[in-house]
């Protein structure tokens, strides 16, 4: 990509688990895009599958971006076009089918992290694991208007119970974080099967200990070893700077409509 200063390291692995009998999971890489997307059907077997996979195949097509907004645009427009067919397919069987989405986007220096649903999105960077994505959960619905406490959502027995999914509605609501990136930034992108089994601490230590793929395979072993009662999907991303690079204004973040 002309103009672009880093380059990316990727591993990654999908598993249908140990109790599911199929994996609904997707992931794609595209690191000459700028692109890396999990995400996490639902609706069975045909339907869970149909959803991750269409929006994967829809993601996969989406080119070489000019610019961090050009990139973002066609992201949102083929994710809007995955769920314009699922939420249709959904109608005519009479079934909810769906999937949550995550995805890093990178042009230049700028990274966006997009998402709907609870599959996640982490960033390593000076040692830290920090969740930059939130999960659409009903949980964290009730702790955000505060009618439950953090302790409370941790134990909240409908906890994986998901308030958004690409598929479910006509329209897509997707969540978005943007920031700058550094040298040897790591990004973790997983589906809930992996959070399920492994602590962040732990993900952490993975993933700085090892290369990409390695650290992939590490945290599938860690997943299988305890039980991996769902689908588990993880996707390392680590960037290289190729340049020094100082002070910015990220230009991801498209206007706002009418600006």
């Amino acid at each position: 990509m002309m103009g672009q200063t880093f380059r990316f390291e990727t591993g990654a692995v999908s598993h249908t688990g140990v109790v599911r009998d199929h994996n609904e999971d997707s992931c794609l890489s595209e690191p000459d895009a700028g692109l890396w997307v999990v995400a996490d059907g639902m609706g069975g077997h045909h339907g869970g599958e149909y959803a991750s996979g269409l929006i994967v195949e829809h993601l996969g097509s989406i080119g070489l971006p000019s610019s961090a907004p050009d990139l973002q645009a066609r992201f949102v427009e083929r994710v809007a076009r995955a769920n314009e067919q699922i939420h249709t397919h959904g109608a005519q069987v009479g079934a909810t089918i769906g999937s949550t989405v995550v995805a890093l986007l990178a042009f230049e220096q700028h990274y966006a992290c997009v998402w709907s649903g609870d599959s996640r999105v982490y960033m390593i960077r000076d040692g830290q694991l920090t969740q930059l994505s939130r999960d659409h959960t009903e949980a964290n619905e009730l702790l955000d208007r505060g009618a439950i406490t953090q302790e409370e959502a941790d134990n909240w027995p409908r906890k994986n119970v998901i308030t958004r999914a690409i598929g479910v509605s006509a329209e897509i609501n997707l969540d978005h974080r943007y920031g700058t990136l550094r040298n040897r930034d790591t990004f973790v992108l997983c589906s809930d099967g992996l959070t399920a089994h492994v602590e962040d601490a732990e993900i952490l230590e993975i993933a700085r200990k090892h290369q990409p793929q390695r650290a992939c395979d590490q945290l599938l072993d860690l997943t299988l070893e305890r039980g991996a009662t769902d689908n588990t999907t993880v996707m390392i991303v680590r960037a290289f700077d190729k340049t020094e690079v100082g002070p910015i204004t990220n230009i991801f973040e498209l206007p706002e409509k009418g600006a």
